[in-house]
């Protein structure tokens, strides 16, 4: 059971998302884990470049980032906490372009790792109608006291 768990119920803040909004906030996170990945896959075949080239995806440049719309409808803190991880990678690009050993990038990683750990701690996604009508649910309510999130 996490702190976020109290008596099996999941204590996060709901982020009130439309299903595109829902779609759009998984995928990017789905990218991130995918690029992490393909650092720690490049980071065990010793290759720089590609490290480099997979974080640098990551950074505050990456494709489809959560465009301006969405700041309007996420937390500022959630908005400072994407910010500062996507800060992370792109830090991660520039250490490994200038020859920062591996266990340096592993910390590193670690620490970019550490942001989605907490937000993951802190929020939940939850539905609402398109409407706009709030009928959020817990996306995960399934999963009762798991502490399972996306």
């Amino acid at each position: 059971m996490t702190t976020a768990m109290a008596d099996g119920v999941d204590q996060r803040q709901i982020l009130p998302l439309n299903e595109m909004q829902r779609n759009h906030l998984l995928g990017e996170m789905r990218m991130l884990l995918t690029g992490t990945g393909a650092i720690l896959e490049a980071l065990a075949q010793d290759d720089r470049v590609a490290v480099a080239r997979h974080a640098r995806s990551l950074g505050v440049e990456m494709p489809h980032k959560m465009e301006g719309h969405m700041d309007k409808i996420l937390p500022e803190q959630f908005m400072l906490m994407g910010m500062s991880m996507h800060q992370d990678f792109d830090r991660i690009a520039q250490d490994a372009e200038s020859g920062k050993d591996t266990k340096h990038t592993l910390q590193q990683l670690s620490k970019a790792l550490g942001r989605c750990t907490a937000c993951h701690a802190i929020y939940q996604i939850g539905t609402v109608q398109q409407s706009g009508e709030q009928g959020a649910q817990d996306v995960h309510g399934k999963h009762g006291a798991h502490s399972h999130t996306r």
